[in-house]
């Protein structure tokens, strides 16, 4: 974990946040700023920054963290209508927290990517 990151300060239990998933490599919470009805971020417990340099170590947590997709998705009911799942790397992707985390939006219709 890292001192000053706040999705690590969030995972600690300093910062004040509604967990409302939580398995054993990653937790999510509500974005803070959605951008759709749903937006949630899943977060590695552990500090990861970039999928850069990520090692084969690191493939059961993905595996989680696509396992806690599928699982908040169902709470939320919008498995049916469907959702995205966004992983933004590096400022020109729009990441803005420096600690690898994958959004989860849905709840209307969304546009396109382009």
């Amino acid at each position: 974990m890292s001192e000053d990151c706040v999705f690590c300060k969030i995972n600690r239990g300093e910062i004040p946040s509604e967990v409302i998933f939580r398995n054993e490599s990653c937790f999510v919470i509500r974005d803070i700023a959605p951008k759709a009805p749903v937006h949630l971020l899943i977060i590695p417990s552990g500090h990861f920054t970039y999928l850069t340099g990520m090692t084969p170590e690191f493939a059961p947590i993905a595996v989680d963290m696509l396992d806690a997709a599928r699982c908040v998705a169902e709470q939320e009911g919008v498995t049916d209508a469907g959702y995205r799942l966004v992983i933004n790397q590096g400022g020109n992707a729009g990441q803005e927290v420096p600690h690898l985390h994958m959004h989860l939006l849905g709840g209307k219709k969304l546009g396109g990517m382009g």
